[in-house]
């Protein structure tokens, strides 16, 4: 099982949180924003502890691109922040010769970054899924391969009745695995053929912003042979300028179920070894 925090380098309590979520907790990787305001600070920290497995969390919507604004007119605007709605984005990502064009530039450039810090390279995923685009996730591919990539995530979760509050979520949840299945086959297609790891299940994606003790302890006992991915968004508390996408996010729940004995006693109870994409 792979338990992965993201965000790194969004903000200082989301450093600290996946930090001591690795040191005191079950937490074994984390996906880093090369151009968020605390990047310099999650590059320092990770350096010092050889065992934290990080890899490249893309932001190509509701962040900070890292190349010139100047070079991607059509990514960012002239603060260099990126497009907040996804379906503007998704469209002219996959309809616009120019769009393309600049977001292999900043791909490019987020790559280019990571590998700047001198961090080895365990995995690649993308803010708000956005590499679940077919457009997105070939870019990753051919790009990625300069970069030596080794592992994606997939967001493939399964309907978990466990974690289910009614008929109404259950629909929910299984309308979405059915949208993003085809989606879905065609990554692991394309990682297969590159010899790309991928993780087989995750969780954390009908409950983003929610994965508190509750939901982890109903979780970890489903969790199967393969491999099987968890993520969530831990921070030891909130902070200025949080994105109002997450305003509801349970960030702090989600770093103390991170650090809990209860969630370390179900690990050992049902023989779980945690790891990470290349361990």
């Amino acid at each position: 099982m792979i338990v992965t925090g993201d965000d790194f380098g969004l903000s200082t309590p989301v450093n600290d949180a996946i930090i001591k979520a690795h040191e005191e907790g079950i937490l074994t990787t984390t996906s880093l924003m090369v151009s968020a305001p605390a990047a310099e600070d999650a590059v320092a920290y990770a350096k010092s502890l050889p065992k934290l497995n990080v890899g490249l969390h893309l932001v190509l919507s509701n962040g900070k691109a890292t190349s010139p604004t100047a070079e991607i007119p059509a990514l960012a605007n002239a603060k260099g922040q990126l497009n907040n709605n996804l379906v503007r984005s998704g469209v002219m990502m996959f309809f616009h010769s120019v769009t393309k064009i600049q977001l292999e530039k900043e791909i490019r450039a987020q790559f280019e970054a990571f590998r700047a810090t001198g961090l080895k390279l365990d995995h690649v995923n993308a803010h708000n899924h956005m590499h679940l685009h077919p457009t997105v996730f070939d870019l990753i591919i051919k790009i990625g391969k300069e970069f030596q990539i080794t592992a994606i995530r997939i967001p493939n979760e399964p309907s978990l009745d466990s974690i289910i509050n009614g008929r109404k979520d259950k629909l929910l949840r299984k309308l979405r695995f059915l949208f993003f299945k085809p989606f879905v086959s065609r990554m692991k297609k394309l990682c297969e053929i590159h010899g790309i790891k991928y993780n087989d299940i995750i969780y954390g994606l009908n409950d983003s912003g929610h994965m508190n003790i509750n939901t982890l302890i109903r979780i970890i006992p489903h969790i199967s042979d393969g491999v099987t991915e968890i993520y969530s968004h831990p921070a030891t508390e909130r902070w200025d300028d949080i994105d109002p996408a997450a305003s509801d996010y349970e960030f702090e729940a989600e770093y103390k179920a991170l650090i809990h004995p209860r969630t370390k006693r179900t690990v050992q109870k049902f023989n779980i070894r945690l790891s990470g994409f290349n361990s």
